[in-house]
């Protein structure tokens, strides 16, 4: 599965107005720690992949997800070919890498807020140490990438935001970038 990415910054108030008037439903909120590792056999810096054990929570429920990022697979969006599978207990799959060389590289932090709008799940991201974001997002097939980005790109301008505006850099990246 490839998930399709454009992500920009832009005042979420702006934003929530307009996905209210555009009559985006409401996904609602919830707290997300990524804990990222960097490989022993290999620099993910390098090959622009990712590792991480995310925990994710509301008001109601938590759980945990490892997830596999591929290397960006076009210029024109933040796409990557992604595996994830939800875990018991995110503290053993850290043990597990641990012991198999993996390291931990940094934790991400942010509150995200999602709606539904045209099949896409629009984001309002504030993430620690950054600042306020929008994504826009959703899965593919291979062969629906292109189609995919240019919906993404619609929705943009729907709330209006700039497409080139884009930021394809990781909150990762983001965050190692200002150290």
């Amino acid at each position: 599965m490839y998930e399709v990415e454009v992500k920009v910054r832009a005042d979420h108030e702006t934003v929530r107005e307009r996905l209210h008037e555009l009559d985006a439903r409401s996904l609602g909120t919830v707290t997300q720690e990524d804990f990222y590792y960097d490989a022993p056999h290999r620099d993910f810096a390098e090959t622009d992949e990712a590792l991480r054990i995310r925990r994710e929570a509301d008001d109601d429920d938590a759980v945990e997800v490892v997830t596999y990022k591929g290397p960006l697979v076009e210029q024109e969006s933040k796409t990557r070919k992604e595996h994830e599978t939800v875990v018991g207990d995110g503290e053993t799959v850290d043990q597990l890498l641990s012991a198999l060389g993996f390291e931990s590289a940094a934790t991400v932090h942010k509150e995200r807020e999602r709606y539904e709008l045209d099949s896409y799940v629009v984001s309002l991201d504030v993430v620690t140490g950054l600042g306020e974001f929008v994504e826009v997002e959703t899965e593919t097939n291979e062969a629906g990438v292109e189609s995919a980005r240019v919906g993404a790109y619609e929705v943009l301008h729907e709330l209006g935001l700039d497409p080139d505006d884009q930021i394809r850099t990781s909150y990762l990246g983001l965050l190692l970038e200002d150290e």
